[in-house]
């Protein structure tokens, strides 16, 4: 397993089901050209460049370079690292045809062939057993009134305010951003006031 700092953006949940026997990172998909109108998930993205720096792996298709420039222009300000997949011709084992251009996506080429694509892009990594990282839960969500109680909307926008997050996002995409960017302890330190 590699370890990777920054967040790991893809097009779809196979290419993150792929990676996330490969990496140690956060993997976020943003669901092909869904990307282009989930503002949630574009804020997600800003922060998360801004904070951690995201690294972006799509297809080697024209499509996946229409979503890789979207994703770029969403991070812009923030630091963003690109990772290319060379251009093999297949079809993905579910498929039953190939892609329109012939070409293997991201959940369909070698992990050998994906982990030297992240090796050139100069991604730092280093090789780790799999970690478990205490998660943030929804009962913490709730034990400091951020979820489930009066004026709960308010104390998660302020929280997220003060954390330099979005301020739009939903509770569910609050604790996922929250378990990405931070760890249990940060967490706490920072809802406690320590």
């Amino acid at each position: 397993m590699i370890k990777i700092k920054q967040a790991v953006i893809v097009e779809g949940r196979y290419d993150k089901i792929k990676l996330a026997n490969l990496i140690d990172a956060p993997i976020i998909p943003v669901d092909g050209f869904s990307i282009y109108n989930d503002a949630e998930k574009a804020e997600l993205i800003a922060s998360l460049a801004k904070k951690t720096g995201i690294v972006i792996l799509t297809d080697s298709d024209s499509a996946g370079f229409q979503i890789r420039s979207k994703i770029r222009e969403i991070a812009r300000g923030g630091e963003v690292v690109n990772v290319y997949v060379p251009d093999i011709t297949g079809k993905e084992k579910r498929k039953r045809k190939p892609s329109k251009q012939g070409l293997l996506g991201v959940e369909g080429i070698s992990d050998e062939l994906i982990l030297e694509a992240f090796k050139k892009a100069g991604v730092f990594a280093e090789h780790t057993e799999n970690s478990v990282k205490e998660p943030i839960t929804k009962a913490d969500l709730m034990e400091y009134g951020l979820v489930g109680m009066e004026n709960s909307s308010e104390r998660r926008k302020a929280l997220q305010k003060a954390l330099g997050l979005p301020e739009r996002l939903s509770a569910n995409m609050f604790l996922e951003v929250l378990n990405i960017m931070y760890t249990r302890e940060e967490f706490l330190k920072c809802v406690q006031g320590k």
